[in-house]
């Protein structure tokens, strides 16, 4: 069998989730940091999902980047090319969603347009199993509109408005349309009939609605066939099977074993979600944890010096510890005003990534990450390349394991999306790791 899926994330977390899910729909898939500079070594991989950091970077990067990807997962022989981005949508006004679509289209137009019935693709980001779902072109977070959900105090993309058709529109020069629910619930060939009436009035980007896993099976059937479909995870729990039953896709055992675990147990936590902020009130009722500050980081290094003193003295104890810079809205609004936006966020990825490569080098074995451009920092740090993808904690979540220089056994790392696992997550993820490993 050859490559079937090429998938390119705009950040690490969402790659990862990506990844989870294919593999828990038992496609045999390597995830890279950034874009290989060599052939696959691989004959057992049916995907490959190319971890970018390209979210929130400037456009003409994140352009690049994602071109730079298209081309290699094209020269591994990609049946099918998949464009990752956060289920909650969050970007610009200006992008980065819309732009990369954009141009990956274009390069496939160039270089595939035997493949193209015309320069259109999807737009699926709900994950229903996770909460995310639109309906009528709208992203609802649980119960809630996507503005009204904590994303509008998101420190890098505030999303203040739930209108994907709305959103896109202002980051393409090119029109936006709707596959409605009611469309769907007709199957997939009507929903295919609607892509083609939808291209045929010229619309080039289709947001899909999508209120639960039947909607992702339609879905599934109505765009495996495209050079390129775009979305966020959930649509990596439906592709496979469709893919099997076209015969591109083998069925393959459990793909998600690991090494046993080893090592101290640390989280690093740069997330500001609603999601992580709980997650991390959770954990410091029964563990113990270390909070930077932005400010205090902007003066001098002293808290990253305190910060690693903390955890060296922890590394020999059972339990987990805790380093987080997550903290409240108005207190993230406050350090912004004085700061800005972008060098807050420099500061913490810069302690993160230098707190995972000490700490690493300490002894630290089992580390869980929170936040996509935290994750982003700490590969990078640790120069990690590979992962292979393991036993899922959350949905979206699963444990991996890679081999970093200095450290002889295995690197087993979470990185978790900000906005995803349950309130006791971080206590949960060493538990699950321990059941899901084998010798």
């Amino acid at each position: 069998m050859s490559l079937v899926l090429g998938a390119i994330a705009d950040d690490f977390t969402g790659a990862t989730d990506l990844a989870n899910n294919l593999v828990r729909a038992g496609m045999r898939c390597l995830q890279t940091i950034g874009v290989p500079d060599t052939p696959l070594d691989a004959d057992d991989v049916d995907a490959v999902v190319v971890a970018l950091k390209s979210r929130s970077c400037a456009v003409e990067q994140a352009v690049g980047d994602s071109l730079a990807a298209l081309d290699w997962l094209q020269a591994q022989g990609a049946r099918q090319l998949f464009f990752k981005y956060c289920s909650t949508f969050d970007s610009t006004p200006r992008g980065n969603i819309g732009p990369v679509a954009d141009a990956l289209l274009e390069r496939l137009w160039a270089t595939q347009q035997e493949r193209l019935q015309g320069r259109q693709t999807v737009m699926v980001p709900a994950f229903p199993v996770n909460g995310r779902t639109v309906y009528q072109g709208h992203l609802f977070v649980g119960d809630r509109l996507l503005n009204d959900s904590g994303m509008q105090h998101h420190p890098l993309n505030p999303m203040s408005d739930a209108d994907l058709v709305r959103v896109l529109a202002q980051q393409t020069p090119h029109p936006v349309g709707l596959l409605a629910h009611a469309t769907l619930a007709k199957g997939a060939g009507a929903a295919k009939a609607r892509l083609a009436a939808l291209q045929g009035e010229g619309i080039r980007h289709v947001i899909c609605d999508t209120v639960d896993e039947h909607d992702l099976d339609v879905l599934a059937e109505t765009v495996a066939d495209l050079a390129l479909v775009t979305g966020g995870s959930g649509l990596g729990q439906t592709l496979p099977e469709t893919y099997r039953r076209r015969g591109w896709l083998a069925p393959v055992g459990n793909a998600a074993r690991l090494a046993a675990p080893s090592g101290a147990a640390l989280v690093l936590s740069g997330s500001c979600s609603r999601a992580t902020l709980g997650q991390a009130e959770h954990f410091l009722r029964s563990h113990e944890g270390y909070a930077l500050d932005p400010l205090a980081l902007a003066d001098s290094d002293a808290q990253i010096e305190e910060a690693l003193a903390f955890a060296r003295e922890r590394l020999g104890e059972a339990t987990p510890v805790l380093i987080y810079a997550s903290a409240s809205p108005e207190r993230v609004e406050r350090t912004q005003q004085r700061l800005g936006a972008a060098r807050a966020g420099e500061l913490v990825e810069r302690a993160m990534a230098r707190l995972a490569r000490e700490l690493v080098g300490n002894g630290v074995g089992r580390l869980v990450v929170a936040g996509g451009e935290t994750s982003g920092a700490v590969v990078s740090a640790l120069g990690v390349t590979e992962l292979r993808i393991g036993e899922q904690i959350d949905p979206g979540v699963p444990w991996t394991q890679t081999r970093v220089a200095g450290r002889a056994a295995p690197l087993s790392l979470a990185l978790k999306s900000g906005n995803f696992g349950g309130v006791d997550f971080f206590t949960r993820a060493f538990e699950a790791l321990g059941r899901g490993a084998t010798s």
